[in-house]
């Protein structure tokens, strides 16, 4: 069983920039794919970035493609997302999601591989 908790949202003015953390207890998050999701008020969940096991395969979507970096450090267990350039459209619920342990999935999995979710941290953005 792996519990996933996020911190580090907040109230950001445009072009600002915000660092997400999830840290994971009870597995290893080199054992699994981690990925990030944001759901706006009103609007369906949508997926952000995934962190492969290996570390290497990072992906993103084409909104946030440039602006966002995820990254990992094995010591803390923690999966980080370094959000750049914000803008008022990120104004988001962020959550991490991890899949199964040592699943095969692709490099941007289905929101159905995703079993373990985190409570999610908000994100606004405004001046």
């Amino acid at each position: 069983q792996l519990q996933l908790v996020e911190s580090g949202g907040g109230l950001v003015q445009p072009g600002g920039s915000l660092r997400l953390s999830c840290v994971g207890s009870g597995l290893s998050l080199n054992d699994v794919t981690t990925g990030w999701f944001r759901q706006a008020p009103g609007k369906e969940r949508e997926w952000v970035s995934a962190l492969g096991r290996s570390g290497d395969s990072r992906m993103y979507s084409e909104v946030v493609k440039g602006r966002f970096t995820v990254s990992r450090d094995s010591a803390k267990n923690t999966v980080y997302l370094q959000m750049n350039s914000l803008k008022p459209e990120d104004t988001a619920v962020y959550f991490c999601a991890s899949t199964a342990w040592r699943a095969r999935v692709p490099d941007i999995p289905r929101t159905n591989d995703y079993v373990y979710w985190g409570q999610g941290t908000q994100v606004t953005v405004s001046s």
